[in-house]
Order: structure tokens, then sequence, then C-alpha cells
């Protein structure tokens, strides 16, 4: 008599991890998902580990969290996940401001963004 269960977002096998929130520009942000697109999971957790970028520590905890979902929820192999999708999307900007020359008003947006990254198993060829 209960609800039906929710049709998987993913496919069998991928798994997702998405971070909300995040105190940065979508652009800021689009520059360090472009570095781990595409790589191996243990070659992209290395590369954020060595940026030099503010936001790549919680892209690269979003990162552990989609290997984790995959490993735990979903029964894929660690050592065969490759980042399918990172893509960015904005979220809400806090306007600020601050006076100006003259009696006008300075306007400082300070946008928040919003992040989901993909991981896909892939079988390595002989």
């Amino acid at each position: 008599m209960g609800k039906d269960k929710n049709p998987r977002r993913v496919a069998d096998n991928e798994a997702m991890a998405k971070l909300r929130m995040l105190r940065t520009s979508p652009q800021k942000l689009n520059l360090v998902a472009q570095l781990i697109r595409g790589k191996k999971v243990d070659r992209a957790l290395v590369d954020l580990t060595f940026s030099k970028k503010r936001i790549a520590e919680d892209v690269k905890k979003c990162l552990q969290s989609a290997i984790a979902n995959a490993e735990n929820n979903h029964g894929l192999d660690v050592d065969e996940l490759v980042v399918a999708e990172a893509y960015v999307g904005k979220n809400l900007i806090m306007k600020r401001g601050r006076p100006r020359a003259r009696g006008r008003f300075g306007r400082i947006n300070k946008p928040f963004s919003e992040l989901t990254i993909k991981v896909r198993q892939v079988e390595e060829q002989a």
C-alpha cells in the first residue's frame, strides 16, 4: 500500500554527490571543476589536494563523498572510477553594499554556487 520506489537518477554504474551553498562564484568554481573532469578519481584527488585555489578543498570533499556513495551505496569498484561529470550551478546572491561618493551606494554581490559530481565505473581494457 506504500509508495513506489523512486527511480535512480543515475545509471547503474554511476554515483553522484551534490554540494550546495558554496560561498564562491560559479565562474571560479568552474575553473576547479574543469580540473577534474574526465580524470580517474585518484588522480583527481591528487590534483585537488595540491591546487592553490581556496575552493578546491570543498570540491575534494564532494568528490570523496561521491566515491563513498559509489562504494557503499552502489557497490562499485573504487579503483575503476572516473569523474564522468562535474558541473556547476548558480545559487542565491547576497546583496551587500558600501557608501560611495556623493551619497551613492556601491552594490557588492556575494554569490553562492552549487556543485554536482558524477563518478562512473569504467572497466579498463587489457
